[in-house]
């Protein structure tokens, strides 16, 4: 399983705009809240590994 961090650029309600950190030209990707850590602000970094994320 491959591991990707991202950072989190905007907060929008109840979704998380992501941005991969080695792979800008994959543009943003829109997370549910409920499936990141509840700690999350903008520019926290997150790890994406075994369908979870992690707070780096």
């Amino acid at each position: 399983m491959e591991t990707i961090i991202y950072t989190v650029i905007r907060i929008d309600g109840d979704y998380a705009m992501l941005v991969a950190d080695e792979m800008p030209e994959l543009g943003e990707k829109c997370v549910a809240r409920a499936l990141l850590p509840t700690e999350i602000n903008e520019g926290t970094k997150l790890k994406y590994e075994f369908l979870q994320y992690e707070i780096l």
